[in-house]
């Protein structure tokens, strides 16, 4: 597999840790979702909602780019876009149900370490490229 053969930073986690991780991230954004839908319709709850769907796409964007293209740079790019939209779902979310916000704190956390990871492995990896 490609990404075996990609040298990788001394904190990249063990590889069992990702499917982890994104079951509780995935849990936590349904969470998230399912209180911002059971909540009364107003302009912040339709931003928030938009914000979630594009997050959704952006996740299935950055493992297309980074798996399926295997574009480093543009993987990176895609994994900080990923980090800001996420910021500004749960500045929209909290206007409407702040404990729909907290439940997405795990995705900010983890997609701005994975554009720090991603940034690294291409860093590492740019000769190749």
């Amino acid at each position: 597999m490609w990404y075996r053969l990609l040298r990788q930073p001394s904190f990249k986690p063990p590889d069992w840790l990702f499917p982890a991780a994104w079951t509780g991230i995935e849990v936590s954004l349904a969470v998230s979702a399912y209180r911002l839908l059971r909540s009364r319709s107003t302009v912040e709850r339709a931003r928030a909602v938009g914000l979630w769907c594009a997050n959704t796409l952006m996740i299935g964007g950055w493992s297309h780019l980074f798996f399926g293209r295997r574009n480093l740079a543009q993987s990176t790019v895609a994994a900080a876009a990923l980090t800001a939209t996420s910021i500004a779902y749960i500045g929209e979310t909290r206007k409407v149900d702040k404990l729909a916000a907290r439940a997405a704190l795990p995705l900010v956390g983890w997609v701005a370490f994975a554009t720090v990871l991603t940034a690294s492995i291409w860093a590492l990896n740019s000769k190749r490229n």
